[in-house]
């Protein structure tokens, strides 16, 4: 046996044994936003994303504006087609040149106008960071107020990656001169459009 083994060995015995639960943790929901949806779109808003109106006749007129002129559009959603394929073994790397990317979140922070991306929602983990602009559809009811109730979301536990995307890309220098895109997405806009 190793030193190293002997060492670890000698931890593992000499571990005490107690059963202690994990401290409550307050969720900090006494005064939750009455309009969740309103309280996310002002925030993402600061942050530099834009919510989106759903069309009248058409909910995702708005979307299809945007990706009228695109010349690559990649999409992980059944609502949007796109002319880029999206396959789970593709080189993260070849999703470079894609104008739009369109995904459905898996949920969204009031607090904080954040949305919740994970591997199920990405497909590839670069489709959030490597087009150009991304175009994300969000259920409005899977809206939380704040970050306690979104560390509460199953997806922390059953997901192998999961991250909080705010606005888009951004970098400011010392002088203040803040710069959106930099090293990621340049705009980040969020359709309300409830699950099919």
């Amino acid at each position: 046996m190793s030193s190293r083994d002997a060492i670890l060995a000698a931890v593992r015995a000499h571990r005490p044994t107690l059963d202690r639960p994990e401290p409550p943790v307050p969720m900090f929901d006494a005064d939750p936003p009455p309009d969740l949806l309103a309280a996310f779109g002002r925030t993402l808003e600061k942050m530099g994303g834009k919510l989106l109106q759903p069309g009248a006749s058409d909910p995702l007129a708005p979307v299809r504006d945007m990706l009228r002129d695109a010349k690559v559009v990649c999409s992980n959603v059944a609502e949007v087609s796109g002319n880029h394929a999206l396959l789970p073994d593709m080189v993260p790397a070849s999703l470079a040149d894609v104008d739009y990317g369109v995904v459905r979140a898996a949920f969204a922070v009031a607090e904080t106008g954040s949305v919740c991306l994970t591997e199920a929602e990405l497909g590839v983990n670069t489709l959030g960071y490597l087009p150009q602009h991304l175009v994300v559809l969000l259920d409005p009811a899977d809206i939380v107020p704040n970050i306690h109730h979104a560390y509460r979301r199953p997806e922390f536990r059953t997901a192998h990656y999961a991250v909080f995307q705010t606005g888009p890309s951004a970098t400011a220098d010392i002088e203040g001169v803040l710069i959106h895109g930099a090293q990621g997405v340049r705009s980040l806009s969020v359709l309300p459009l409830a699950r099919s």
